[in-house]
């Protein structure tokens, strides 16, 4: 049976069927703005900074593929999202919880479409049959982990008024995740992975993914690998992707995660957007690559090898190649050929 979603105007829009209902949003972020794509910048400046590498401390994790206890089926949140915790948790009214969904970012973007529609609005799933990633990638993750999609408007975000969309806003999407796991479990270590990784111990903990749509509204998509094993994961993965459970030994509360990460990433996106600087610090810190020798494939087919040295105002990486100082603001660090598309229907 089909359900309807309240909408900022007191009207409703169909919802999806399985998903569970909520009463009217309060206003949220809301306004226009026009989107203008990324910015930065590539140039070839001469290095003013020594080639110094930095060696990660080690991390101890278990081999994907070694026999040891399997994590507690779920762990703490072997039962479906409870809306009613989420909401208290995060004091947003506008949530859609869902059994099974294909793509928590595709039913967000049909419904950031609804002109009237309430925001910020939240689509939570236990499970995604087609998640997805950047440029066309698959995403894995085990029944019962933490999938989001959070709507909101960019023309007013943690009180501050804004004007365009930045590749800041996905760097500090990660911050706040990366800020917020530490929180709950020091002993994560979790740390960014330019651009849209939370890794810990070189494997892949969460990814994010942040997308503008029509309206001057912007969605941002993060999964974690709040439970289940990375030996369950497709073989090519085993070796790359990590799970607090293998970490930790036990899962984690997706509604004390987005407790803490919620209210987080309105403020740093409140704050970046008075003070790019304000991001960059607190990046820097949590960023896995500076001191490193990286390589990144760019949409040209390029790649370009350096010492990393975090990222500049603007969000971009900068990368101290052998032709000078570079500043990118898109590219990848996986080799395309190396890119998981996803299970074989």
């Amino acid at each position: 049976m089909e359900g309807r979603l309240p909408t900022a105007r007191g009207g409703t829009t169909p919802r999806a069927a399985g998903s569970r209902s909520y009463p009217d949003p309060t206003p949220g972020l809301r306004g226009d703005c026009r989107f203008r794509g990324e910015l930065g910048k590539e140039g070839t400046a001469q290095s003013r900074f020594p080639r110094v590498l930095r060696k990660e401390p080690p991390v101890s994790l278990p081999r994907p593929d070694a026999p040891r206890p399997r994590p507690a089926a779920g762990g703490v949140d072997a039962e479906p999202f409870d809306r009613a915790a989420v909401q208290r948790a995060t004091g947003l009214a506008a949530i859609e919880v869902l059994a099974e969904v294909t793509s928590t970012m595709e039913r967000a973007r049909g419904l950031a479409a609804e002109p009237g529609v309430g925001l910020p609005l939240a689509v939570l799933a236990d499970r995604q049959t087609a998640g997805r990633g950047r440029r066309g990638a698959g995403w894995w993750q085990a029944p019962g982990s933490l999938a989001m999609s959070l709507v909101v408007d960019t023309a007013r975000v943690g009180g501050v008024e804004t004007t365009r969309v930045t590749p800041l806003w996905s760097l500090a999407c990660g911050v706040a995740l990366a800020e917020s796991l530490a929180l709950l479990e020091p002993s994560i270590a979790a740390r960014v992975r330019w651009p849209n990784d939370i890794v810990a111990g070189g494997r892949k903990l969460a990814g994010i993914l942040v997308e503008t749509a029509p309206g001057g509204r912007v969605i941002f998509g993060v999964g974690v690998n709040t439970t289940g094993s990375a030996a369950d994961a497709p073989e090519s993965l085993r070796g790359r992707v990590g799970t607090l459970p293998d970490i930790t030994g036990r899962s984690l509360s997706r509604a004390q995660l987005l407790g803490i990460f919620v209210p987080r990433l309105f403020s740093l996106l409140g704050e970046t957007s008075r003070d790019p600087g304000v991001l960059v610090e607190r990046y820097r810190p949590l960023c896995s690559l500076v001191g490193t020798v990286v390589t990144v494939h760019r949409d040209d087919g390029r790649r370009l090898v350096g010492v990393c040295h975090g990222i500049d105002a603007d969000g971009a990486l900068v990368l101290d190649t052998a032709a000078g100082m570079m500043h990118l603001v898109s590219g990848s660090l996986t080799d395309p050929a190396d890119v998981w598309r996803g299970a074989p229907a």
